[in-house]
């Protein structure tokens, strides 16, 4: 039971700092952006296009986790006394 809970705590952990990378990466990529003026042609459209998200990279990132969690436990156990 307790390797579950320290499981749970260290997925939870990996989540939130997983999410809180990727909001300040998406801010700092903004604030950096510098538009390409010379590709704009005469036809400026005002639709704006954003793109699909997918759950499957941070699904992947999750599991990579999950086995680094495990194979850390299994490697690097200590023997009770």
């Amino acid at each position: 039971m307790r390797r579950l809970k320290k499981y749970v705590v260290f997925i939870l952990s990996f989540v939130l700092l997983y999410t809180v990378f990727q909001i300040l990466s998406g801010l700092l990529l903004t604030a950096l952006y510098t538009p390409d003026l010379s590709s704009i042609n005469n036809n400026t459209s005002q639709e704006v296009v954003f793109g699909q998200t997918s759950i499957i990279p941070f699904s992947g990132t999750l599991l990579v986790a999950t086995l680094a969690y495990f194979l850390s436990q299994k490697l690097f156990t200590t023997r009770k006394k």
